[in-house]
């Protein structure tokens, strides 16, 4: 019988192997067969201007077609009943119309040589039209014909064939009637050459204004083109320039700078841009020097221990109590400033405890001084503790491990600044809302340029930088870091060779929000 078999984690064993793959690739080739932006801009400005041409276009095709097609109709319309009130006058007058009467009224500068005219009488029978053989000629027969048709009452065999057009829409029709009311014929005209009532003067006028809104709408294509291409040229201009500059940061050029200055987006995204180079050139330079900061500090010790243990293996040194110290000095002087950079990065990530509890600060001051008057006098400094809280009260809640930690890192760099027979003062100030230690020495002090910069992490100016009592440089940043733990702040006063003072500023009352951050590591 086959043993059962079961194995957790063999299918989140594959899952897992085939979900951690990962791809990277270089960046891209500056050049790459896409239209420019610039080309793009003009592209649309043209297209949109051909768009608004041909839309226009097409209204006004519709629209001013219809509207010109009706005024040319009411022209001939007129034109027409101009023509029907003389025959309606001959025709009173004479009793008939004559062939020399239609002729004249066809051939005058009533009825442009572009229109056709054909009159029917009172029986329907065509007496006139512009479109037989010979109008004139035809014009007697008719009458003769309409004569003969009134006697016998029968219609004319003979009648040559008409050519005028039949759609009313291409005919305008008028009746000729008389003064005194009695219709005796029609008169029609229309356009010659044309299935529309247009002339020639109308259809030249026509083909005219539509060339002329075709040459409108090229020439407004093609200042969209050119108005595309200026606008974005002067878009894109600073684009570029942001761009070539992203570049020559990207390979390394950390000076390089938009220069970019103004008010619209574009310019303000420039000097953004400058600011974050400016920044990340800071950043770079920062993180250069912490290197080298923490090789050299780490370095130090390192080789001295090295040394150390190395003269007392080669027999130089002795293996007793004096050369072992030296390398239990240097261990725990690396100690503290793995510790140190430790419990930087504990507070930046508010994992370090926060164990509050009310410090009466005159008394707890005053032991640190105490405990620390020692090493000042051995590097020949005076050092001197003042209260002056004026018998306010000086309680507070606060951790007392971490306040001793910052008033020890105050102190130290006052030491460490301070020349030979200088002073260092700790006090004790209050008043309504915070409670204040201030550490003031008389060393070398502080540039002002320097003053912001100061409570950065591994940040020493460069005066205190050969000092070889120089520390990591992180010492600031950590009590910069404890002192906002506990809702206060921190400033400094410093002048030029004339000494620095370092005031932690610790208020009285803590927020809910203080008191939660009590936590075990």
């Amino acid at each position: 019988m086959t043993p059962a078999r079961f194995e957790i984690g063999q299918k989140h064993k594959q899952e897992s192997e085939a979900g951690s793959k990962a791809s990277w690739n270089t960046p891209r080739s500056d050049s790459r067969p896409t239209m420019s932006y610039p080309s793009r801009m003009a592209l649309a400005f043209a297209l949109t201007s051909l768009m608004t041409v041909l839309v226009l276009v097409g209204v006004v095709s519709v629209v001013w077609g219809t509207v010109f097609s009706d005024y040319t109709r009411s022209n001939i319309v007129e034109i027409a009943n101009s023509a029907a009130e003389k025959l309606a006058t001959s025709y009173e007058e004479n009793g008939s119309w004559t062939a020399g009467e239609l002729r004249t009224v066809a051939t005058s500068s009533l009825v442009s040589d572009d229109l056709g005219m054909q009159v029917v009488n009172k029986k329907g029978v065509i007496v006139y039209d512009d479109s037989w053989p010979s109008a004139s000629a035809t014009a007697d027969v008719r009458e003769n014909q309409a004569t003969t048709d009134d006697t016998s009452g029968k219609r004319a065999s003979h009648s040559p064939v008409s050519s005028a057009p039949t759609d009313s829409d291409s005919v305008a029709n008028v009746e000729i009637v008389t003064s005194s009311g009695e219709h005796v014929g029609q008169v029609k005209l229309w356009a010659i050459g044309s299935d529309a009532l247009l002339t020639k003067a109308d259809s030249a006028f026509r083909e005219k204004t539509f060339n002329a809104m075709a040459l409108a709408a090229v020439v407004a294509i093609c200042i969209s083109v050119v108005i595309g291409s200026l606008v974005s040229r002067m878009l894109t201009k600073p684009i570029h320039r942001i761009t070539s500059t992203a570049k020559q940061i990207r390979d390394g050029d950390l000076s390089a700078r938009t220069g970019l200055r103004g008010d619209d987006e574009i310019d303000q995204l420039g000097e953004t841009f400058d600011e974050m180079a400016t920044s990340l050139e800071k950043d770079m330079k920062h993180e250069k020097r912490l290197t080298s900061d923490v090789a050299h500090e780490l370095r130090t010790p390192l080789m001295a221990m090295l040394a150390t243990v190395e003269a007392m293996q080669d027999g130089v040194y002795p293996t007793d109590d004096e050369h072992l110290e030296t390398v239990a000095s240097e261990t725990r002087r690396l100690a503290r400033l793995v510790q140190q950079m430790l419990d930087l990065s504990r507070m930046e990530n508010s994992t370090a405890p926060l164990n509050l509890e009310p410090v009466d600060m005159v008394p707890f001051v005053r032991s640190i001084v105490n405990a620390q008057e020692r090493l000042f006098v051995d590097r020949d400094l005076r050092l001197r503790f003042a209260d002056e809280t004026q018998g306010h009260d000086d309680v507070v809640e606060a951790d007392p491990d971490m306040i001793t930690q910052c008033v020890i890192n105050l102190m130290s760099n006052a030491m460490r600044y301070t020349p030979e027979g200088g002073w260092v003062v700790v006090s004790v100030l209050s008043d309504r809302k915070h409670v204040s230690i201030a550490v003031s020495d008389t060393g070398i002090g502080i540039a002002k340029d320097d003053l912001s910069r100061i409570f950065g992490r591994f940040w020493r100016a460069d005066a205190s930088r050969a000092r070889e009592a120089g520390g990591l440089g992180v010492g600031l940043a950590v009590t910069k870091q404890i002192v906002e733990r506990h809702h206060g702040y921190i400033s400094v006063e410093s002048e030029l060779g004339k000494g620095t003072t370092f005031t932690i500023h610790l208020p009285r009352e803590h927020t809910a929000d203080a008191a939660s951050t009590t936590m075990e590591h």
